[in-house]
């Protein structure tokens, strides 16, 4: 199979960020790639000049690169026939992610370069720390057990349930399963409901992470607009019922919209009507800013929807503790999966969990002035630098959603790469193949840490070509 330019892209990682001439630094990324077998024997690379328009480089970069591969005998070049891996064409290992909010995290993190790309709290809180003080003597006190829970420790698990509990939606201890992260959560549920080729819908853009999850096992994605706008119309008329259909309903990522009351009761009931399991990713539910109220979880408007959630994004990302809350017979179901691939979560994360979930609210209220003083901060950088770029302001969450003025979000984080700064490309968060012109940025860095970002895009996009009457190629130019 070819590889695609925006793909192969993704797979080169921060391969710029190096130091010396940029075809030995693609050269040696191809290199790699080629000898971990991400590229297999026989594979078609694309021509000279897409992956150079692509890559925001000279032609002359890709055919250097290309040719110091070629003499290595990694890469033939024929012409007529392209480009191609040496060696036969044959099966290779199963394909891996090429989505640059997972390969970002595989990266070397001393190369100086700005994740503007994953988001999440960027230092543990003195809170988490005071848990595991807290939770320690109590594990040291076990003299039984074997630490073995895979559907989590009891407690936490009651936790939980009490959290969801307190916000309306009545749960029992025996509806929740605890997790490593929300990511994890995202897995399971693509494993328990999703079959090779069968339908999963999903609001375009949306979380990349979910989106590897249901194409890690074979999905048919649909996509439809963020709230799965027109969700009930799609289910009459289509005659495959969707084996699943997924959201983010309250600060979505990555626009930051939050769903309204009346249509979650309508998008909950149409999906229970369908007899179609709906996903209600919580993870951001509650990072709203002060003052900003949020509807009730989705949960509340409909028994059979399935709510995800995490500590990862609200209290740390190191802390590995995320949830699926659902009727019995789903989490049942969920725990026989999990309890083959990791037994359990961390025991002692989990008796730190316990402490946190009780006051997770008021933890996320004393945060939220930070969080929108970080979110200010951020959007007035860029419309000082950037004016011309299209900055919506959010209520909650950690990203925004850019849209540049020209160009295209593949390109242009090749570029500021280059400088820096690494973003994620729209592209890579739209299961329809739009979103190409965005990009997604996160606001947890300090605020220092955001001009110096916001410094490095501004001189980044001159050098790309933001200046006004610069024509730059858009997508559909650069597929050619």
């Amino acid at each position: 199979m070819p590889m695609g330019p925006a793909e192969l892209a993704d797979r080169l990682g921060r391969w710029s960020a190096g130091r010396g001439p940029l075809y030995l630094l693609l050269a040696a990324r191809l290199r790699r790639l080629v000898d971990e077998g991400e590229l297999p024997a026989g594979t078609a690379l694309p021509p000279d000049r897409t992956l150079a328009s692509t890559l925001a480089v000279g032609r002359g970069t890709v055919v250097a690169a290309y040719e110091q591969l070629s003499l290595e005998g990694r890469i033939v070049r024929r012409r007529g026939s392209g480009t191609r891996v040496a060696g036969p064409s044959r099966p290779g290992p199963r394909e891996t992610t090429n989505a640059p909010v997972f390969l970002h995290l595989l990266e070397p993190q001393d190369d100086d370069v700005i994740l503007l790309a994953c988001a999440a709290p960027a230092s543990p809180p003195p809170t988490l720390l005071t848990a595991y003080e807290r939770a320690l003597p109590r594990l040291a006190t076990m003299t039984s057990g074997i630490g073995y829970h895979p559907s989590g420790h009891w407690q936490l698990r009651g936790a939980v349930a009490d959290h969801y509990t307190r916000r309306g939606v009545r749960t029992d201890p025996e509806q929740v399963l605890i997790t490593n992260g929300g990511q994890q959560a995202l897995s399971l549920l693509a494993r328990a409901f999703v079959q090779p080729g069968g339908a999963v819908v999903v609001e375009a853009p949306t979380y990349p992470g979910a989106l590897e999850a249901f194409r890690e096992h074979a999905a048919s994605l649909e996509t439809l607009p963020v709230g799965l706008d027109g969700f009930e119309a799609r289910v009459r008329s289509c005659g495959r019922r969707p084996e699943l259909a997924y959201l983010v309903s309250t600060h979505h990522n990555p626009t930051g919209s939050v769903l309204p009351s009346l249509a979650r009761r309508r998008l909950a009931a149409a999906a229970a009507a369908a007899d179609v399991p709906l996903v209600d990713d919580e993870v951001l539910a509650h990072l709203a800013f002060p003052g900003q109220d949020v509807p009730p979880p989705l949960a509340a408007f409909g028994d059979a929807v399935i709510s995800v959630g995490s500590l990862s994004k609200s209290v740390w990302g190191g802390l590995r503790v995320g949830w699926i809350r659902a009727e019995r017979s789903v989490i049942n179901r969920l725990a026989r999966l999990r309890a083959v691939h990791d037994l359990g979560g961390d025991f002692s994360a989990q008796l730190a969990a316990i402490e946190l979930l009780p006051q997770l609210e008021t933890l996320c209220q004393d945060s939220a002035a930070d969080r929108q003083a970080r979110h200010d901060h951020l959007h007035a950088e860029l419309a000082r630098r950037l004016p011309q770029w299209q900055v919506p302001t959010v209520t909650g969450g950690h990203t925004l959603w850019v849209r540049l003025p020209r160009g295209d979000g593949d390109s242009f984080a090749q570029t500021a790469l280059r400088h820096g700064v690494a973003v994620l490309p729209g592209s890579g968060l739209d299961a329809a193949g739009g979103s190409g012109e965005f990009i997604r940025i996160h606001f947890c860095a300090a605020p220092d840490t955001l001009t110096e970002a916001v410094h490095r895009l501004a001189t980044a996009w001159h050098t790309y070509g933001g200046e006004p009457g610069r024509n730059i190629p858009g997508p559909r130019a650069m597929a050619i």
